[in-house]
């Protein structure tokens, strides 16, 4: 065995053992040398062999990382089969009481819908605040109603170029966070009664503003790793007077799935021949675990058939409520609605945050957040195999913070959730992401609150609580 072949097995197995860690850095090319006694070239062919076994990923300027491997013990969850009709809410009442049981502050929060706040830089966003706060002029109190403050406004449209989209600041709308935005933007194409289109399983807030604007629902299919199931969406639209197609293309809540490009240019395109909307809720599009970022919905927009709702809710700042939506054709009714519901958004935030893009490290801060969130998937992962009984199947996110599992058969999870609960851990039971309260087998885990010790102590009570749970189904 050649040197460098000897020192990629080496590092491969303190990797394998656990002494390097997912998102720990390597030595660097000069360091190796000098402790192992090799020439540069040696040392870096060794990396690169680390490297093409997906081990390690090299960064610019920054040296060469450990990847997040995600264990390969438990298969993945196959496509979901919701049923074709359409779907009155009545889902509130039942989704409020599952949240109420998890707010608890003494509670492990495993079924939380943020990451930890001690992930973010709210000190300095804090600064940033405080300094619009102080030089704020009478006349920003004005020139910041709807469409909002137009140097954030600029800003985003700068942040959507980057991605490849051209957004005017003009079509962007600031809104009180990313859920104002999605009902914002089901009142611009829709009345009471009509029907909209969503992903099942889907993120309850938006089974929650559909019920509250009188819709109903028809649930498409997914898989948990490519998302929306475009043929039966196409049956669907082909069978009814679907007004919206509302969805997360990006690392989607719960499932984490991602839909692939070539997907995505299918998708619009089938909306275009039926003159359909996408409303897309892309809060969690910055937190991509690989190092290129999912393809955005925007740049593929040429009719403006594309509304397209984010925030800073999921990435930088979680409580302070700011989102947008960049609405496409419909930028006019939106703005109208924003100025008739809540008239205006947090003027000094959006100026806070606007000097904080500005200052720059608001990259730097996201390339971080990223390698914590990839290693923290890792790790949980891994928890759950090691864990978890047979038959449990677990979805391998790309992105976002969140775990999707499927218990085995005839496991309720809503007695999971309450037993867990009972023992001081959170968790998101399946059957509030269906407008018809499917599920009943899948949790959903929030990998986005870093503490090691105790995640691993409560994913272990977690899975024996579902095995002792399986062992009781009547066979």
């Amino acid at each position: 065995m050649s040197r460098y072949q000897e020192l990629a097995a080496t590092t491969e197995k303190l990797i394998a053992d656990g002494l390097i860690r997912p998102g720990d850095r390597l030595p660097s090319i000069r360091q190796a040398c000098r402790t192992h006694g090799l020439s540069p070239i040696t040392v870096s062919s060794a990396y690169q062999v680390l490297e093409s076994r997906s081990l390690v990923e090299a960064r610019a300027k920054s040296g060469y990382f450990v990847r997040a491997r995600f264990g390969q013990n438990l298969p993945e969850p196959d496509m979901t089969q919701p049923g074709s009709d359409s779907t009155g809410l009545e889902v509130s009442d039942f989704i409020f009481r599952i949240l109420d049981s998890s707010k608890d502050s003494a509670v492990l929060p495993l079924g939380s819908s943020f990451p930890s706040p001690a992930l973010f830089p709210l000190a300095k966003l804090g600064r940033s605040l405080a300094a619009a706060a102080r030089h704020l002029a009478p006349q920003d109190t004005l020139n910041d109603l709807p469409p909002g403050n137009a140097e954030l406004r600029r800003l985003l449209a700068l942040r959507y170029l980057a991605h490849g989209a051209s957004v005017a600041p003009q079509e962007i709308i600031i809104t009180a966070g990313a859920m104002e935005g999605l009902n914002l933007c089901l009142q611009a194409v829709t009345k009471p009664g009509d029907l909209i289109a969503v992903e099942s399983p889907t993120f309850y807030a938006g089974l929650q503003a559909a019920e509250r604007l009188g819709l109903k629902v028809v649930e498409i299919p997914t898989h948990p790793r490519d998302g929306l199931n475009l043929e039966a969406l196409a049956e669907v639209l082909a069978r009814h007077p679907v007004k919206a197609c509302l969805c997360m293309l990006n690392f989607s809540n719960p499932s984490g799935s991602l839909m692939p490009d070539a997907r995505k240019k299918e998708l619009i395109a089938l909306l275009r021949r039926h003159q359909v909307a996408l409303i897309e809720d892309d809060v969690y599009a910055e937190l991509h675990f690989d190092a290129q970022p999912p393809l955005c919905s925007k740049a593929l927009d040429d009719d403006g058939l594309v509304m397209h709702v984010s925030s800073f809710a999921k990435c930088l700042a979680p409580g302070y409520r700011i989102g947008w939506v960049a609405a496409g054709r419909y930028v006019e009714q939106i703005r109208r609605q924003k100025l008739t519901s809540s008239l205006a958004t947090s003027v000094p935030i959006q100026i806070g945050l606007a000097n904080y893009l500005k200052q720059g490290g608001y990259d730097k801060h996201l390339r971080q957040l990223r390698q914590c969130l990839a290693a923290q998937a890792a790790a949980m992962i891994a928890s759950v195999e090691r864990h978890f009984p047979a038959g449990t199947r677990i979805a391998r996110p790309q992105g976002g913070y969140f775990l999707w599992l499927e218990l085995p058969a005839g496991v309720d999870a809503l007695a999971v959730h309450q037993q867990a609960l009972a023992h001081g851990i959170s968790t998101a039971p399946g059957p509030i992401f269906s407008a018809k309260r499917e599920y009943g087998n899948f949790l959903r885990l929030n990998f986005g609150h870093p503490d090691n010790e105790g995640q691993e102590a409560a994913i272990a009570l977690l899975g024996s609580l579902v095995g002792a749970a399986a062992q009781s189904v009547p066979i």
